[in-house]
């Protein structure tokens, strides 16, 4: 991308821990611009040449590689640009589910500052499958509501995402307890990524006033 890094924010947790609620709601906030790798996905032209090697790999039920999802994401972001839905010097980005991984982390280190990461803890794991399950049978994803399915997501998120925790400086990662109310979840994530838009939003301000 041309310019500086996108300013970023990242709720991160396990499957079922509530980070595409809290990122669709923080979405609707004036100043703060959610995307999740669900909709980068759900939106990808399956006739381009990038589209045709997702289905490729996702018809055959495999993960679709880092750097695919990587540059999927960048597309999706550089239309977003250019539509006009995000504008990266007074937007703060949300992002969930992406980066995945530490592989991914690294791909992203160009396109991304990122500036805070909100840990959605969920230590009681029969919640979370059975959060799980609601979230899929009311989404007619009868398959996902398998228990052996939902053990199996939370496997890889296990060996794949949470050393992602490791790999960003302990003093940007805050935690909040995602096994409250969505609105007392909300609360406590906006009191940690709020000031961080202030200061993005202070910061183009400046920039505007200079230029």
């Amino acid at each position: 991308m041309n310019g500086s890094r996108y300013k970023t924010v990242l709720l991160f947790g396990a499957p079922g821990a509530g980070k595409g609620t809290q990122g669709r709601i923080i979405g609707n906030i004036p100043g703060f611009f959610h995307l999740s790798c669900g909709e980068v996905f759900r939106q990808i032209d399956i006739t381009s040449e990038i589209g045709k090697i997702f289905v490729e790999y996702s018809s055959r039920g495999e993960l679709v590689p880092d750097e695919i999802t990587v540059e999927m994401w960048r597309q999706n972001m550089h239309a977003r640009v250019v539509l006009g839905q995000y504008k990266p010097r007074v937007d703060l980005l949300v992002l969930d589910g992406i980066p995945r991984n530490v592989a991914q982390a690294e791909l992203l280190e160009d396109d991304l500052e990122v500036l805070k990461i909100c840990h959605l803890v969920c230590r009681n794991k029969s919640l979370m499958v059975e959060r799980l399950r609601r979230r899929a049978l009311k989404e007619n994803r009868v398959d996902d509501a398998r228990e052996d399915v939902i053990l199996r997501r939370w496997e890889v998120y296990e060996r794949e995402s949470k050393p992602m925790l490791d790999y960003y400086p302990r003093d940007r990662i805050f935690e909040v307890d995602g096994t409250r109310s969505p609105a007392e979840v909300l609360q406590e994530v906006l009191k940690g990524i709020v000031p961080v838009q202030a200061e993005h939003y202070r910061q183009a301000r400046v920039e505007q006033q200079v230029g």
